[in-house]
């Protein structure tokens, strides 16, 4: 996603910096602004593997945007940490109200895809059906499954290799159809994948309801939804024998996705957002308590197992009241046993 929106944000010229950062996850924002070559005038901070929080978000000048990619998963945890930022920008339209009836200005703003990769001249479409993505994790064992079923089926692209966004884009482009299987605890997404196929002509398959249908993408018109498991091998042969209808399908999902749900749309909509926002600093947290403020940083390490961050934020907590010690111990007992988990499985900590 980085990539695509610095892209898109470079297009409108806007002069988009982004720092690779080793040191603490708890850094300082004043130390973090160092290693960009102009002050900014907007924070955006990602969802990303690396946890970074940086302390100093309700003291900045600077308006502070959060984009929240997996809003479903860990929603009201999510929630306190958006109280941090100015505007919350959520992957999952179907969220907005629940952030913002709890206090979080919030928007939405969708996955979407790089048009230069997938706005090209049409390739040969030499597989019946194409997948690219991860089948390994606990919530995924529907597309592990169901995956194994349509290869020994369908002639199909090497689905079990790590494919780069530019051979994603043209594994998709030689695709007749691919069928999405989201996660297992949510499988309505409308995850990345889906709007790359979209805009690669390939029909898209999928289960519903899908958050698709709330974007303006109809079953029917722009993909082909399925409502039980045993519909999908008989869907799939369908439209590999009709091809006027999977082609009309397909086409008409290709030009919507391809004039509405690009990154360069997503970084219009953001700008529009950040404009309405003006002089304001809406966020929340901006009006709290240094003492509950730390509480909420602790809580977004403690989930991510960082068990040193935690203890610095509790250290700033014990004193202001009994239940704000219990919460902070409790949170700070669950950074540590995350963290030997973490350990346990080889991950970093």
């Amino acid at each position: 996603m980085l990539p695509g929106y610095a892209d898109a944000f470079r297009r409108l010229g806007v002069d988009f910096q982004y720092v690779d950062w080793s040191p603490p996850c708890d850094s300082s924002l004043d130390d973090i602004l160092k290693a960009c070559v102009d002050r900014p005038d907007c924070i955006l901070h990602f969802d990303s593997e690396l946890p970074l929080l940086p302390e100093g978000l309700v003291s900045s000048s600077i308006p502070t945007i959060h984009l929240d990619v997996d809003t479903y998963a860990y929603t009201k945890r999510r929630i306190r940490w958006a109280m941090l930022f100015d505007l919350n920008a959520l992957c999952h339209a179907g969220y907005v109200k629940r952030f913002e009836d709890c206090g979080p200005r919030a928007f939405a703003l969708p996955h979407a895809v790089n048009r230069i990769f997938f706005d090209q001249p049409e390739l040969p479409r030499e597989f019946e059906v194409g997948w690219v993505g991860q089948t390994g994790g606990v919530v995924y064992k529907k597309r592990a499954e169901w995956l194994g079923k349509l290869a020994s089926v369908f002639h199909m692209n090497d689905w079990r290799r790590e494919y780069s966004l530019e051979e994603l884009a043209e594994a998709y482009r030689r695709s007749r159809v691919v069928v999405n299987f989201g996660r297992d605890d949510f499988p309505q997404d409308a995850n990345m994948r889906t709007f790359e196929v979209l805009a690669s002509g390939a029909l898209l398959i999928t289960s519903l309801p899908s958050e698709l249908t709330d974007l303006g993408f109809e079953p029917g018109t722009h993909f082909a939804g399925y409502k039980r498991d045993e519909e999908i091998l008989p869907m799939v042969r369908h439209f590999l024998d009709d091809e006027a209808s999977r082609l009309r399908i397909a086409q008409a999902a290709r030009t919507k996705a391809l004039a509405e749900h690009t990154y360069d749309c997503r970084a219009e909509r953001l700008l529009q957002e950040l404009h309405q926002l003006g002089t304001q600093r809406p966020a929340p947290a901006r009006q709290w308590p240094e003492f509950r403020v730390r509480l909420t940083y602790l809580d977004f390490f403690s989930a991510h197992g960082l068990a040193l961050c935690s203890g610095k934020q509790y250290r700033q907590v014990i004193g202001h009241g009994f239940r704000e010690t219990m919460e902070g111990g409790a949170l700070l007992a669950k950074a540590w046993l995350r963290n030997l988990r973490m350990r346990r499985w080889g991950m970093s900590s």
